[in-house]
């Protein structure tokens, strides 16, 4: 199996460390970007095989990052995970509209993350 790449954008440094560092030790490759525009070029050029994005961004939430990508025919099949403040709730039109297959409110368990990346890119195989 080949290494899979994951896209990791976040606007807090600490948080885009934390999950690099768990999804590198897991074996996979890891890009990441602070803003959800270099988000979407990392995405447009790499074609990663999953994208982990914090909804709060400068630039594009995380949810115009993955309406974007859901619309665009090279990148349309991405799968996302949303990270999002405890609480937040997106509408089940926003999510079939953006590729987002799950939620995970911060703060979350690094452990848990990684979990739910296993899965996520299992289903999406």
């Amino acid at each position: 199996m080949s290494e899979k790449t994951i896209l990791v954008a976040d606007d807090e440094t600490h948080i885009l460390h934390v999950v690099s560092l768990k999804l590198r030790n897991a074996g996979y490759r890891v890009l990441t970007a602070q803003d959800g525009m270099e988000a979407l070029e990392l995405a447009l050029h790499e074609r990663p095989d999953l994208v982990i994005t914090d909804y709060h961004m400068p630039q594009l939430s995380g949810l115009e990052l993955c309406q974007k990508l859901k619309a665009d025919p090279t990148t349309t099949g991405i799968p996302a995970i949303m990270l999002t403040a405890r609480g937040y709730h997106l509408e089940p039109h926003d999510t079939e509209q953006s590729g987002i297959l799950r939620m995970i409110s911060k703060p979350f368990s690094p452990r848990q993350l990684l979990t739910t990346v296993n899965e996520v890119l299992l289903n999406a195989a």
